[in-house]
């Protein structure tokens, strides 16, 4: 559920801020140029970043002055009162120390606080952070001063648009999912307006933090992306230099985001706050993987319309409900056409996708189904690793009305009274070895 939102007062300003998670380390989210509390739990992938910060902290998460749910005042925030808004917020949680997380542009008030209030800072974590944002002479990366004014020109007329978000050096990235990149425009119009968020960039080209980053002496851990089109790698490791004993870690990628490596940003930002990696974030244990999903449902969208297509779907989502529930299963998530759900034992999980193949076959559906046994990584309410990922790729390949398993269930289902045929060996997306699949006769 989406957590209730409060304000702290800085100053004559409110400050808007939620709260979630139950760890026993405060971590305050210092978020980038535009934010908006509320939209950024309509982004299923960005929700379920946050909810997993919040399996080993408390996490505190603000809008800045000017932008999102908090006040909107006429002048747009000096970095002083950024960081004040930090304070703010940070007392009216009863917060007495936290670890800080800034993200792009909000990585410069996460320095300047770290430096400013140490004794309140307990660690400082940068994400697609760079120390200034424009080029200077002893200063290359980054837009030149003329570039940037006319980006800003730009964005005073129109806001963020499509074409911001995807043009180059953009955040967002021009491949990016289109339904992502619709869901962006509207989280950047609504966390701020054209004029606001223009003041905010033109304050933010004389921002320089490389003075301020020696004064820093808390334990700090600066990330980023190889091709961050938004904060050039070398960058910020010029930034992570400059701080005392900071460590630097580069991730693979050409996006200024996470949502795509947070399987491997989280569990180093846990083991760098708290000290270890908790079992209740990550797990290894065998499980049997089941993904069950609709053939040719384009098709069926198209004869039946959307609203009869939702009502339908709606069905298809309890069908898959009871019959995990009756195997003693576990869904894991819904893939708006199908199900990925994990089995503490193969011949359950066959049962329930057989189960599953005759009651939407009363409702006059075709379905196919993937299944294989291997080691798998519980993350929270999620589940990760190689043998998920083989199982999606069996299912890709089973056929109509089709029950594909992999060799590994089919031997450990032995003698339970299941007939399979066998279908040879397949190549399989992203995996070199070909693999011998059976089907559930």
């Amino acid at each position: 559920m989406r957590p209730e939102t409060r304000y702290a007062k800085s100053g004559q300003v409110s400050i808007a801020y939620q709260v979630t998670g139950r760890g026993p380390i405060d971590l305050v989210w210092a978020p980038g140029t535009v934010s908006h509390l509320d939209m950024d739990w309509e982004w299923p992938a960005r929700a379920q970043v946050f909810e997993r910060f919040g399996v080993f902290c408390r996490l505190i998460r603000f809008d800045k002055r000017g932008t999102g749910l908090s006040d909107r005042p006429t002048n747009a925030a000096t970095l002083d009162e950024r960081v004040d808004d930090i304070r703010a917020v940070m007392d009216a949680v009863g917060s007495g120390q936290a670890a800080l997380f800034g993200v792009s542009e909000g990585g410069s008030m996460a320095c300047v606080f770290a430096a400013t209030y140490p004794l309140r800072t307990r660690a400082l974590l940068l994400w697609g952070v760079q120390a200034r944002w424009t080029q200077t002479p002893d200063y290359p990366w980054g837009p030149t001063r003329e570039e940037a004014e006319k980006e800003i020109e730009q964005l005073s007329r129109t806001g963020i648009d499509r074409e911001y978000v995807t043009g180059p050096g953009a955040g967002a990235g021009a491949n990016a999912d289109p339904l992502y990149l619709d869901w962006f425009v509207r989280y950047g119009r609504a966390g701020g307006s054209p004029a606001a968020l223009a003041a905010l960039e033109r304050m933010n080209i004389d921002i320089d933090t490389r003075d301020i980053l020696p004064s820093i002496r808390v334990p700090t851990l600066v990330m980023n992306r190889t091709g961050d089109p938004v904060a050039h790698v070398e960058a910020a490791r010029d930034l992570a230099a400059r701080i005392p004993g900071a460590r630097f870690l580069e991730f693979p990628g050409a996006t200024h985001g996470m949502l795509d490596v947070v399987d491997q940003v989280l569990p180093v930002v846990e083991e760098f706050v708290t000290g270890s990696r908790s079992s209740a974030y990550s797990d290894r244990v065998l499980a049997t993987i089941l993904f069950v999903d609709l053939v040719d449902s384009t098709r069926k969208v198209a004869e039946l319309g959307d609203s009869s297509w939702r009502t339908l779907l709606a069905r298809v989502n309890e069908i898959g409900q009871r019959t995990v529930a009756d195997a003693r299963g576990r869904e894991v998530k819904n893939t708006g056409d199908g199900f990925l759900a994990i089995f503490d034992g193969p011949s359950r999980a066959i049962q329930c996708a057989r189960s599953t193949r005759e009651a939407l076959g009363g409702l006059g559906l075709q379905s196919r189904a993937g299944l294989h046994t291997g080691e798998c990584e519980l993350m929270g309410d999620d589940v990760g690793g190689v043998a998920v990922h083989l199982a999606a790729r069996i299912s890709a390949a089973a056929g109509p009305g089709e029950i594909m398993v992999s060799s590994t269930v089919r031997d450990l289902v032995a003698g339970s009274g299941f007939r399979f045929e066998d279908r040879g060996l397949a190549s399989l997306k992203g995996f070199p070895e070909q693999r011998r699949l059976f089907s559930v006769a």
